[in-house]
């Protein structure tokens, strides 16, 4: 990381906190895999975060919309060619912070705007916001038709580039690397295992999962991450599934996680493209997903996983169950599909290409 104002920088990018979550690791990756192609890029955060896991990234200050830390923003902002913005809580703070500097920022939409702007106040706030910037970066194809036709962009201002992920930190794994990875998690050692791997909060609905899992007297659920939903959702599984759903907390990387389980539910009300799909796709895993956000640019039905409409933990059952005796097929289709699409040096070249097209001199 770049040190000092007096050093100049091609990239800022702005995170919401360092949390490692989805907005967050992945631009995280995309600044070091800039660096690693001589860019000088820098990364900071609006606010810390006191959940685990988190990335090794510096604040602007402790509060995110405090007046300290948009001045900090638009100091540092102001040594840079430009700025990026990840996720929605940084478009308010470089779409506004950012006013009167000259610098141009690229705003990185990662969710759905039907659904995270889906009221006229919301809908016209964060279109005032994403106009300001110099190029908006739609993680979809189907994202970028939403976002034009949602808030009336200038489609020649916005670029399609999909999340990305290294594929070479994710392989299939072996009968050997499985079970040392098993054991690693105290998971048992002969079961099918699902994991459910994000934060447990309400949108994700971790709990359509173990009711699902639940109806699966052989299959076991290994749920990683944490959040203001664990306590209710150990007690449902306590209630319907006890002892088949396995709670690891927060973890640093889902590498070891997806290395044990034999596939991956998704089953949230809300998503744009998950970074953990990539993950367990490089992985050679088969995904069972709702049909929700841009989850299709991942999971093709039928051919990488299985889909199925949100809310519906009979239909995720009945999915998992035809996944599971499908999953080497699945897995090895998923694997290409991913490598193909996903691959973390594709995506960084498409990256440079918008940051040099905006960049000031």
């Amino acid at each position: 990381m770049c040190h000092g104002d007096a050093v100049h920088l091609d990239v800022l990018h702005v995170l919401s906190s360092n949390q490692r979550r989805g907005a967050e690791a992945f631009g995280y990756d995309l600044h070091r895999a800039l660096r690693e192609r001589g860019v000088r890029s820098e990364i900071r955060c609006l606010e810390p975060s006191e959940a685990e896991p988190r990335l090794p990234v510096a604040e602007f200050a402790k509060s995110r919309f405090s007046l300290t830390g948009l001045r900090a923003l638009r100091r540092r902002a102001r040594q840079a060619r430009a700025v990026v913005a990840h996720g929605s809580n940084t478009l308010l703070a470089c779409g506004a912070g950012l006013v009167g500097t000259g610098v141009p920022f690229v705003y990185v939409s990662i969710g759905d705007p039907r659904y995270w702007a889906g009221t006229s106040l919301r809908r016209t706030r964060a279109g005032w916001l994403i106009r300001r910037a110099a190029a908006v970066v739609a993680i979809s194809p189907s994202a970028y038709e939403v976002l034009v036709r949602h808030y009336g962009l200038d489609a020649g201002r916005v670029h399609v580039i999909p999340n990305g992920r290294s594929a070479a930190a994710f392989a299939p794994a072996d009968f050997r690397k499985r079970d040392a990875a098993r054991k690693q998690l105290g998971l048992p050692a002969t079961a099918d295992l699902v994991a459910a791997v994000g934060a447990l909060s309400p949108e994700k609905r971790v709990n359509d999962a173990i009711a699902a899992v639940a109806t699966l007297l052989d299959v076991a659920l290994v749920v990683a991450g944490d959040g203001p939903e664990r306590s209710a959702l150990e007690a449902l599984a306590r209630r319907v599934a006890p002892g088949r759903v396995h709670f690891l907390g927060a973890t640093e990387g889902a590498e070891t996680v997806l290395a044990a389980v034999d596939a991956l539910v998704l089953s949230s009300a809300s998503e744009g493209v998950p970074g953990v799909l990539i993950e367990a796709g490089l992985s050679g895993l088969p995904v069972v997903a709702t049909d929700v956000g841009w989850v299709r640019d991942v999971v093709v039905p039928g051919h990488t996983g299985l889909l199925v409409p949100p809310k519906r933990p009979d239909l995720l059952a009945s999915a998992l169950r035809s996944a599971l005796t499908q999953r080497e097929a699945l897995g090895n289709a998923a694997r290409e599909h991913c490598r193909a699409t996903f691959d973390m040096k594709t995506v960084t070249d498409k990256w440079q290409r918008v940051l040099e097209s905006v960049a000031r001199p």
